[in-house]
């Protein structure tokens, strides 16, 4: 018998089985007691085993010392002299000491193959994971290399109240009214005298969204991202491509392009660090209440994170910048988007798991303020140079937010564009958290609730900045708007059969958040909106889903001001195939 010596090996099943054959089938072929068929069977196998042992050798999993005395060990009990045992019942010859008998057993073809089967299997496994014997065949770039995206296939019925405010309401709010408040200014436009939106009659559409991203593991510190995608270049929170174009051609808009630095990685340290610069993901923890699923930012952010030896609490921060317009010398001023997060996840338990996040933004230049860039051209007035730099503009909102006419032109003057700003700063401290508990495996419950207020929020602050048309006028508005989601099911719908259901209910007011920023589904998008959501997810084969969502919205307050009622009602049902890959 031997003592089978402990190696440094990612596979000691496959060591164990080496050294047991060489030892063991090293003596059987060395005994004559062994017929001649069996001693060929077993050479054949003391041959595999050898050519094992030295492929674990090539590969680093055994050592050459290692392997050597292996074989010698194997050699010098095959050369152990064996005397031929006496026929049953005969003495040993007198004087002749007993000596011990080496018994070689039978190994049955069965349990041969299977031994070789279950180390060609071991063997050819760590092979194709390290690619054994095949340098050059795949570049070493595509190693480095993720893709990955979707493509969705949407039907969207959106059904309108018939109780609904008629859009010319809005034309003729702010036609009339002078000074001008609305909340829902799109409903406002006009062309050729009549409104160009409609607030009573649905609408049904097919909606097409595609995604393929890339990411680059340039080295362990640096990579790289770029994800293309379907969409408008004016539409910041949907990369919907809607269907019935005559079959014309769709945009294909970067989505995605970014720097992402990790100056920690591979120190083996608790914390980490990340660095994110150009068209970068969400990096806040948050709802679509705050930030649309479907919203980039533009700008940095960095990101630190530090984990206990347990894994059972870890804190992170995270701080960014974000240009929303370049300044332009001489008049045009910058807006920029700020934010601070901090926050932790923690689990109590393996079952239950906790994470929760409070954020500060602040939007600097965003509100409006009175135009008072008039310049005299001969006996008329122009707008000068800086006119309309604090209006918020049609490309940029949604609806919702309390908006207010800036544009006051001199007396005589009448054909001047009319502009509507923002009637309130934007300063919102947002408070996130996220509960999920497996003690009903295979099903998760996850809870997620967020709370948001705009500090920022103040009449006083836009009598002072709305100019003396609006002397004692209050603009409205709500400050405050909070969020509760309850799903059960799979957390990632991913395999056939996996599924997951959810409610979730929303109310947000006028000025809680910047509109253009914030979901675009419930209520066809905004804020002054409050109302529950509805949704099934179904797995139908690997990475295929069909998703069933309800989404039924009202507004809080009037959609055209505080002294002119006005009211909006939409529900709608999408139908939706996804498949991700």
């Amino acid at each position: 018998m031997f003592t089978m010596t402990s190696y440094p090996s990612t596979s000691m099943r496959a060591v164990a089985c080496a050294a047991w054959l060489s030892l063991s089938v090293s003596a059987a072929v060395a005994n004559p007691a062994v017929a001649a068929p069996e001693r060929e069977s077993l050479e054949s196998l003391r041959q595999t085993t050898l050519a094992l042992i030295q492929a674990l050798v090539d590969k680093g999993v055994l050592t050459a010392e290692a392997a050597q005395a292996m074989r010698l060990q194997a050699q010098q009990q095959a050369q152990q002299p064996t005397p031929a045992q006496p026929s049953a019942g005969q003495p040993a010859a007198p004087g002749t000491a007993a000596v011990p008998v080496q018994r070689v057993p039978y190994i049955p073809d069965s349990v041969k193959a299977q031994i070789r089967t279950e180390v060609r299997e071991e063997v050819l496994s760590q092979a194709r994971a390290e690619r054994w014997g095949m340098p050059g065949i795949v570049p070493p770039w595509v190693s480095r290399l993720q893709i990955d995206g979707d493509v969705r296939f949407r039907h969207q019925s959106d059904s309108l109240d018939a109780g609904n405010t008629p859009a010319s309401n809005y034309v003729s709010a702010v036609l009339d009214q002078s000074p001008a408040v609305t909340r829902a200014l799109s409903y406002a436009s006009v062309s050729n005298g009549f409104p160009t939106e409609t607030t009573t009659e649905g609408r049904d559409r097919e909606r097409l969204r595609m995604r393929l991203g890339v990411t680059a593991r340039v080295s362990d510190e640096v990579g790289v991202g770029i994800r293309l995608a379907t969409g408008s270049a004016t539409d910041r929170v949907s990369t919907n491509q809607t269907l019935g174009q005559n079959f014309n051609k769709y945009q294909l808009m970067v989505d995605r392009a970014f720097i992402r630095l990790t100056p920690l990685a591979g120190l083996n340290q608790p914390y980490g660090l990340d660095l994110s610069f150009g068209r970068i993901p969400n990096p806040w923890f948050s709802t679509d209440m705050v930030w649309s699923e479907n919203l980039n930012f533009e700008g940095a952010a960095v990101s630190g994170r530090w984990t206990n030896a347990d894994d059972t609490f870890e804190p992170f921060a995270t701080v960014g910048a974000f240009p929303l317009r370049e300044r332009r010398a001489p008049v045009q001023r910058e807006r920029w988007l700020y934010g601070a997060q901090v926050g932790a996840r923690f689990n109590l338990s393996p079952l239950s798991r906790f994470k929760v996040g409070l954020a500060y933004y602040e939007y600097q230049n965003i509100e409006g303020r009175e135009e008072e860039d008039w310049l005299v051209s001969g006996t008329d007035f122009v707008a000068g140079p800086s006119y309309g730099q604090t209006a918020y503009g049609d490309a940029l909102r949604q609806k919702g937010n309390t908006l207010y006419e800036i544009s006051a032109a001199p007396v005589g003057v009448s054909d001047y564009p009319v502009l509507f700003g923002l009637a309130h700063r934007f300063k919102p401290l947002v408070l996130t958290a996220s509960a999920q508990f497996d003690h009903f495996s295979p099903f998760n419950l996850l809870a997620t609730a967020e709370y948001v207020r705009n500090t920022a929020f103040s009449q006083t602050d836009f009598r002072a900045r709305a100019g003396s048309r609006f002397d004692g006028v209050d603009a409205g508005g709500r400050r405050d708007g909070y969020h509760v989601k309850l799903a059960v099911g799979h957390l990632d719908v991913r395999e056939a059969g996996e599924w997951q259901l959810s409610l979730g209910y929303k109310h947000l007011g006028s000025d809680a958040v910047l509109d253009a920023f914030t979901d675009s589904d419930l209520g066809l998008g905004g804020t002054n909106i409050k109302g529950y959501i509805l949704g099934l997810n179904l797995g139908l084969a690997r990475n295929t889903t069909l998703g069933v969502r309800y989404l039924s919205a009202s507004n809080i307050d009037s959609t055209i001001n505080d002294t002119n009622p006005g009211q909006l009602g939409v529900n709608t049902l999408q139908v939706e195939l996804n498949v991700r890959f």
